[in-house]
């Protein structure tokens, strides 16, 4: 009897079970525009549950219907959680802005087919101030 070796991905993100992706896509949910705008609503109060009509009022211009897709769009992607409170619908995020942001940045790097080249140009694009707090992020003075 033979047995076969499950290969898994390196991709720390990765969800699936047992994955043999030659190309891990799983990682980071890429936001549209709208969907940037209802996400900036959320991060901008974290921890408060908002309903779809709180965010609807922080932007205008909008048929409710529109931010409610959105809003279940933002659910499946794993950015905003759902829970309902009798018949109403209230949804938070289920991380902060620097959580995402830093998501989208490491999803960059390992896609990148020269990571340190790519690790160079980004500090040469850094502010001294920027540079300064990466220093400390990564424990160096």
């Amino acid at each position: 009897m033979q047995t076969t070796l499950i290969k898994t991905c390196d991709n720390p993100r990765c969800t699936c079970s047992s994955c043999t992706c030659a190309d891990c896509k799983c990682g980071v949910a890429t936001l549209g525009e709208l969907e940037r705008r209802v996400m900036d609503i959320l991060w901008a109060e974290p921890g408060r549950d908002m309903t779809g009509r709180d965010v609807l009022e922080l932007l205008p211009g909008y048929a409710y219907t529109t931010v409610a897709t959105v809003l279940d769009r933002l659910v499946h992607k794993g950015l905003i959680s759902r829970r309902m409170d009798g018949r109403t619908k209230r949804f938070t995020a289920t991380g902060t802005r620097a959580d995402h942001t830093a998501g989208v940045m490491h999803d960059a790097l390992v896609t990148a087919r020269d990571p340190e080249s790519a690790l160079t140009s980004f500090a040469g694009t850094l502010s001294q101030s920027e540079a300064a707090a990466l220093r400390r992020a990564l424990g160096k003075p």
